[in-house]
């Protein structure tokens, strides 16, 4: 009973940091983790103690590459692990609780700026990539010369896009380069102007031209699994990709390409599905996703503003990693919104799945205000910031006097009319006339105590009164599969 709410205590001390037989070579952790680079990271910020972040399938070599940057620096290593929430998010809380001056993130990273400033420095990796197959893959899937693409890559594969483009420059006249979006030195000017950056990527478009325009190239995944729903960074970039350019993924082993435009479809088609689902929600549980992500503080005041605004109550949860055995303990929500960096809201659900769904902050945006989405927005987007005030992407809600909030509207799952929000009769002024009730009524009940009346059980019934006083006798003794008075059989 205990491993179906919560994981037994003994299950951390039990469980083994990296996996037995994939460590790495000690000749190639210099390449690996790029040593050189981060050894000059610490050394000209004159750090005496530094951070070191690795996710769980990386801490296998975190004890060999900590013991090699004390020699080299002489500073103190601290070997940040388990993070309470994701592995992507750099992790400044830990740090600053181990007094560290600076920061460095190992593995696949989201890029979300941090909530509290402190040096840091990722190391993205360095996969290998079959150049000459990618290149004629490539090729294979655009004949057209002249046709816009953009080269996209997994984090580990950003190093090689350049080589690949290298290849490919003599026959293709539009071709754009993506590059991760790595936070700049402190102190950087450059005169060139500043690229777009979206996806957790720089994108250096020329004056007058749209990422819209562009088709995409994507080196990443492995052709054992090709679902980009185990990617968390590929759905990202196929749920905000205009609808109708192509987008092919290539393996970076094997040069095997796939069109994922038809999987594209069955995403955008599964969060409209979560859309109309958070509009027949009466009850919203929001779920504290990251406590290092900026401005999280305001993503949770503007989802709380929202669901008020729809006539929606609206509940903060804070559960670190949510699993469908902790989710279940909240019946009483109907949605749950993940307010998370765009990689964590975007993970994979448990092989069991959530008693109630899961969304992003995206989706609420688009069930809650009636002014959304605004024109010319691509379909989707990934990441809580960009809803806020400031953004270019936000949609201050309508005031109370507009249509928008009394537009007829009718529920795709169960064909049922949607009223607008209690507040829209309650704030109506065009009649100042007392209507007398001729009983008592209850004129507003709260979800909560909807949802208890609708339980077949509703917990003990005291019936004060009711029931005779008795004295106190002995009951059955034994266990339930056996009690002593039962016999043997």
């Amino acid at each position: 009973m205990e491993s179906t709410f919560s994981s037994p205590a003994e299950a951390a001390l039990q469980r083994e940091a990296g996996v037995p037989g994939l460590c790495t070579p000690p000749e190639d952790l210099g390449r690996v983790y790029e040593l050189e680079r981060v050894t000059k990271f610490v050394c000209d910020l004159g750090c005496q103690r530094v951070a070191l972040q690795f996710p769980d399938q990386l801490l296998g070599d975190a004890g060999a590459v900590a013991a090699h940057l004390e020699e080299v620096t002489g500073s103190k290593m601290f070997i940040l692990g388990d993070t309470a929430y994701g592995s992507c998010c750099v992790d400044v809380l830990g740090a600053e609780q181990a007094g560290a001056q600076a920061l460095v993130h190992f593995g696949p990273a989201c890029l979300s700026p941090p909530a509290r400033q402190l040096p840091i420095t990722f190391i993205l990796g360095q996969r290998s990539v079959a150049l000459e197959l990618c290149a004629k893959a490539f090729e294979a899937q655009n004949p057209d010369p002249t046709a816009p693409v953009v080269l996209l890559s997994e984090p580990a594969c950003a190093h090689a896009l350049e080589a690949l483009a290298t290849i490919l420059r003599p026959k293709y006249q539009d071709l754009l380069i993506s590059s991760p979006a790595l936070p700049l030195p402190v102190g950087s000017t450059s005169s060139q102007p500043e690229p777009l950056e979206r996806f957790g990527r720089r994108f250096p478009l020329s004056p007058g031209r749209c990422l819209e325009e562009y088709g995409a190239f994507y080196v990443g995944g492995s052709q054992a699994s090709s679902d980009p729903t185990l990617d968390p960074d590929l759905s990202r970039l196929l749920l905000g990709w205009t609808p109708g350019r192509p987008f092919i993924s290539c393996c970076p082993d094997t040069g095997q390409t796939q069109d994922q435009s038809a999987q594209a479809g069955r995403l955008r088609a599964r969060r409209l599905y979560l859309v109309e689902r958070a509009r027949d929600a009466r009850v919203v549980g929001l779920l504290a996703g990251t406590l290092g992500v900026a401005q999280h503080r305001e993503a949770l005041a503007h989802l709380r503003k929202l669901t008020e605004a729809a006539g929606k109550r609206s509940y903060v949860l804070s559960l670190g990693r949510p699993t469908p055995a902790k989710l279940a303990n909240f019946p009483e929500m109907d949605v749950f919104v993940l307010l998370a960096c765009p990689l964590g809201a975007l993970a994979p659900q448990p092989s069991g799945g959530f008693l109630r769904p899961v969304l992003t902050p995206c989706e609420l945006e688009a069930a809650c205000n009636p002014a959304w989405p605004p024109p010319g927005l691509a379909p989707h987007l990934t990441h809580y910031a960009e809803l806020l005030p400031g953004s270019s992407f936000h949609v201050p809600l309508p005031p109370p006097e507009s249509e928008l909030w009394d537009t007829p509207d009718v529920s795709l799952i169960s064909g049922e009319l949607r009223l607008p929000p209690s507040w829209k009769s309650t704030n109506d002024t065009g009649c100042t006339a007392l209507t007398p009730r001729p009983q008592l009524e209850l004129a507003e009940s709260s979800p909560a105590a909807s949802f208890l009346s609708s339980r077949s059980w509703q917990g003990l019934e005291p019936r004060l009164g009711q029931t005779p006083v008795k004295e106190a006798v002995s009951g059955r003794r034994g266990i339930a599969i056996a009690y002593e008075d039962e016999g043997s059989s």
